[in-house]
């Protein structure tokens, strides 16, 4: 697949009392259809769904209930049935007003059960015991912001995968850009009939990232529990800050130094792996990196970022959909999250070798990375960067898989 410039959907909800996160609903990593869904043709063409098969082997006893939501190729957002029928969202309202029920029962524990998915670039989401809340507004689909204590999900466990199925295939990933929660892997059945899978943690993974963010001085406010004491998830950095659960400051003395490095020194980023002679190079003066190209040309400078640009690879690390400033945002956002900017000055450092060294890093993402089985994961938004992702794509997929874990 060529390379991916993959950008968070980060969109402001409706100020309403949900004070719920807006966004469109993208492809895997949040990104959107026209970022990176090509290339090259299928071998064959993609049917207008495919069967998913979803099998529950969490041990729970809680009834299941799974949502298909997404947009289509023609830009409507809606649902899907069973069936892989879409449905598009009935107009909204403000306040939001409640979306039609779409959601599908789900597998017993023990059982599997398969539905089918039409071509979206979206979410399957899942829960357990309870179905989630949906609600629309005059632009679209609110979903749940459990960072927020009053969304109305906020008390329910629940995950989600995100994916895209269009002509060239289907891309498919686990994701904890926004949280971790509900453990669960997802896989796709090729042609020939093998079969490829990702996401699946390490025994005793699930409890072992709890107790390891719990046990890292100042990042236990990620964990999330109802009034019960029941664990839910963990909140990602960036919205962990916004509960007050991790300090702004988190990152300071990693950024500080990077930008005191490469005052009196030069970093040089190559975005594009099949492309090593595209290279860019910066260097700091006062409180804006410059990068300039091979012409000695400046391309795009970045003010000096906080935790919060960092962890959302936004803002002052903001990656348009551009061939140059959005390669080199999202190297830095990758170089930052895993702490190789100071041990590397080349960039991408895509050997896991150097990540997470430094004692300020993305814990998160290190406590994730460490537990799964393959040690892939998507934690933060360009955690693709070196193909570090927890992503399965085929070209002609017979069918997809999602996996419910066991929770021990």
């Amino acid at each position: 697949m060529p390379t991916v410039l993959r950008r968070r959907i980060l969109a402001a909800g409706a100020a309403t009392a949900l004070v719920a996160t807006l966004v469109s609903l993208g492809g895997p990593a949040g990104a959107s259809p026209a970022d990176a869904r090509t290339g090259a043709p299928a071998a064959a063409a993609v049917p207008a769904t495919i069967p998913l098969s979803l099998t529950n082997n969490s041990g729970r006893s809680d009834a299941v209930h799974v949502y298909v939501l997404g947009t289509a190729p023609d830009g409507r957002q809606g649902w899907a049935d069973a069936a892989g029928t879409f449905h598009a969202w009935p107009a909204g309202g403000n306040p939001p007003t409640p979306a039609p029920d779409a959601s599908i029962p789900g597998p017993a524990a023990g059982q599997s059960r398969t539905i089918r998915i039409p071509k979206l670039s979206g979410r399957i989401y899942f829960s357990y015991g309870q179905k989630l809340d949906f609600r629309l507004t005059t632009g679209g689909l609110v979903q749940p912001a459990v960072q927020n204590p009053s969304d109305p999900n906020r008390n329910i466990l629940f995950n989600w995968s995100e994916y895209t199925l269009n002509d060239a295939g289907i891309w498919l990933n686990s994701t904890q850009v926004d949280m971790f929660s509900a453990p669960y892997s997802v896989g796709v059945q090729r042609a020939d009939g093998s079969a490829v899978s990702t996401g699946k943690l390490k025994a005793g993974g699930y409890n072992g990232v709890f107790a390891a963010l719990r046990a890292q001085p100042g990042w236990s406010g990620l964990v999330q529990t109802r009034p019960d004491g029941t664990v839910l998830r963990a909140l990602a950095p960036l919205y962990a800050m916004e509960t007050g659960g991790l300090s702004r400051t988190v990152l300071d003395d990693y950024i500080n130094r990077v930008w005191q490095r490469y005052a009196t020194t030069t970093l040089t980023v190559t975005p594009f792996g099949d492309r090593p002679d595209v290279t860019y190079v910066g260097r700091v003066s006062g409180d804006v990196m410059n990068f300039t190209n091979s012409a000695g040309a400046t391309v795009t400078s970045f003010r000096k970022p906080d935790a919060d640009s960092v962890f959302g690879c936004h803002k002052l690390l903001d990656a348009p959909n551009d061939q140059v400033r959005g390669p080199i945002s999202r190297t830095l956002c990758a170089g930052f999250n895993r702490s190789t900017l100071l041990v590397n000055p080349h960039q991408p450092d895509t050997s896991s070798a150097n990540f997470y060294r430094d004692a300020v890093t993305n814990h998160y993402a290190r406590v994730i990375h460490e537990r799964m089985a393959d040690g892939k994961a998507y934690a933060f938004a360009f955690d693709d960067v070196g193909a570090h992702e927890s992503l399965v794509h085929d070209g002609n997929p017979q069918q997809a898989r999602l996996t419910l874990d066991p929770f021990n």
